[in-house]
């Protein structure tokens, strides 16, 4: 296993991505436990691996949620948005876990223009099994129906900074 210096990882993002600092940055963290119930798991009783990125998912919006005080249902009609999809990921499963567990997410994400930088840690019992960092777009719809990015408002980027 690779030792992982936890404490560079959540570093503020812009001292090593190239973000252009507290100015137009912020960050938010947030801590769910999560118990992993029979349908997330194979017949052996362990995870099925895509599943950690559903609970990814799941902590990404409980992000927003927290901060903008509304679900993401009222976040979709109050601003002029479609989603935040991501634009790429990557995990290291490092141990497995199984039905009944309940689990630790801890996750952090650093707000820029127009998209945002977020790092998961899933442990059990204060040892990390999952990490996953992601970035992800603020999406309106554009004339063509389509997804496309846009900056996020100033709104939303106010809130975070008030956290």
């Amino acid at each position: 296993m690779i030792p992982v210096d936890w404490k560079s990882l959540f570093e503020p993002v812009h001292a090593r991505t190239g973000f252009a600092g507290p100015d137009h940055a912020a960050s938010i963290r947030n801590t769910r436990v999560v118990r992993i119930d029979w349908s997330d798991c194979d017949p052996a009783g362990i995870i099925f691996y895509p599943r950690y990125f559903n609970i990814f998912d799941a902590c990404t919006t409980a992000l927003f949620e927290r901060v903008l005080g509304m679900t993401k249902f009222e976040l979709l009609r109050h601003f002029e948005f479609s989603d935040f999809p991501l634009e790429r990921t990557r995990a290291r499963f490092l141990r497995p876990t199984r039905y009944g567990d309940d689990v630790t997410v801890d996750s952090k994400m650093i707000v820029g223009d127009a998209s945002f930088d977020i790092e998961h840690r899933l442990s059990l019992k204060g040892e990390i099994c999952v990490e996953c960092t992601e970035k992800r777009q603020w999406a309106v719809r554009g004339a063509d129906g389509g997804l496309k990015s846009s900056p996020v408002p100033d709104d939303v980027i106010k809130k975070f900074r008030m956290i």
